[in-house]
């Protein structure tokens, strides 16, 4: 009878064992851990953007972080960061574009400090950038953080931009992407996920949604060319010489501006006047119109000469005229006009 006993035994014993090991073997990672991921941008601020003067460089910064809670699991993660066109981009990458009403402003984001590679995403050609991780717990949960830095500009030479105090573009939504494939395990090893979006036992995404701004600031070019008048060679001075000279302000699209000349070195009251290296002097006047009837000064919404900028070099003209006088010795006869432009 015992021996009976023992045969019965057998089979009691063999199934308790393959039970154990059943649930070994059926042991599902997932059950025993969770990663996630997740991140956030902060905003691509330009500031004030002038189109008279250089690129303008600024950086954002993508922080992220994956997480595991396990009991004795680890994880291998495949992160992506892909970045759109933006809600007020009209799907264009290069350039993006910021927007003031009807008006547009381009810029770009980069992946590295050249600017020479636009960041995209895996829905464009320009793709994202991609990060890999490996985190582990014993009992309860870790966290491993990062950062990316995404490299901005504003390039210079948009002369026909408006100025503006809400250019602006808005990344919400589908317009940014975080997506992670992982591989948990918990004994063994599991390779990195192939891609952000294929391989390993699980994944997920996520957005990181941010906005760029800047301000065009309505401003003039101060290095603008002005052409000397030459009222070249004469002899007596008994009737009118005229002549032409001509400024080429530049000033931001649509910006209202006001040209002044003052009276030069060397005006006895209104009458401007050259000199010689003798110390005589010719008399001459600069006017705003080509019959010589206004005089051209320096009081604003007075005698000044008014226009609005295109973003391009513009022709203003300035009519000299010396009338006739006393001819004074002969000799080379200068003087010097300031011209201020007012905006």
């Amino acid at each position: 009878m015992p021996l009976a006993r023992i045969i019965k035994a057998v089979p009691v014993l063999a199934l308790w064992l393959a039970v154990l090991g059943g649930g070994l073997l059926g042991y599902a990672p997932a059950a025993q851990a969770s990663t996630s991921c997740s991140a956030s941008m902060s905003n691509v601020s330009f500031g004030s953007v002038s189109p008279f003067g250089g690129n303008i460089d600024v950086t954002a910064t993508i922080n992220y972080s994956c997480s595991i809670t396990s009991i004795l699991s680890s994880s291998k993660v495949r992160a992506c960061f892909g970045i759109g066109s933006g809600a007020q981009g009209g799907g264009a990458l290069d350039p993006r574009v910021m927007t003031s009403g009807v008006n547009s402003l381009g810029f770009n984001l980069y992946k590295s400090a050249a600017r020479t590679d636009i960041w995209g995403s895996r829905s464009n050609a320009y793709g994202g950038v991609e990060v890999t991780l490996e985190l582990g717990a014993l009992i309860g949960s870790t966290t491993q953080t990062g950062s990316l830095t995404v490299y901005a500009r504003v390039p210079s030479g948009q002369l026909t931009a408006v100025p503006a105090s809400d250019y602006s573009n808005s990344f919400s939504g589908v317009h940014t992407e975080l997506v992670y494939q992982y591989n948990e395990f918990l004994l063994g090893l599991l390779p990195t996920p192939a891609s952000c979006t294929s391989g390993g036992n699980g994944g997920s995404s996520g957005t990181f949604p941010f906005t760029a701004s800047a301000t065009v600031t309505a401003s003039c070019d101060p290095v603008f060319t002005i052409d000397g008048i030459d009222f070249g060679t004469r002899g007596l001075l008994a009737s009118n010489f005229d002549a032409v000279a001509v400024i080429h302000p530049r000033c931001t699209n649509t910006t209202p501006y006001q040209l002044g000349l003052n009276d030069g070195l060397y005006a006895s009251g209104s009458l401007r006047r050259m000199k010689s290296t003798a110390g005589a002097y010719v008399g001459y006047q600069l006017y705003r119109d080509s019959g010589r009837s206004q005089r051209w000064g320096n009081t604003q919404n007075v005698d000044t000469v008014a226009g609005s900028g295109s973003g391009s070099a513009q022709n203003v003209q300035v009519y000299g005229r010396v009338a006739p006088q006393a001819t004074p010795a002969a000799g080379s006869y200068t003087d010097t006009v300031t011209v201020t432009i007012y905006y």
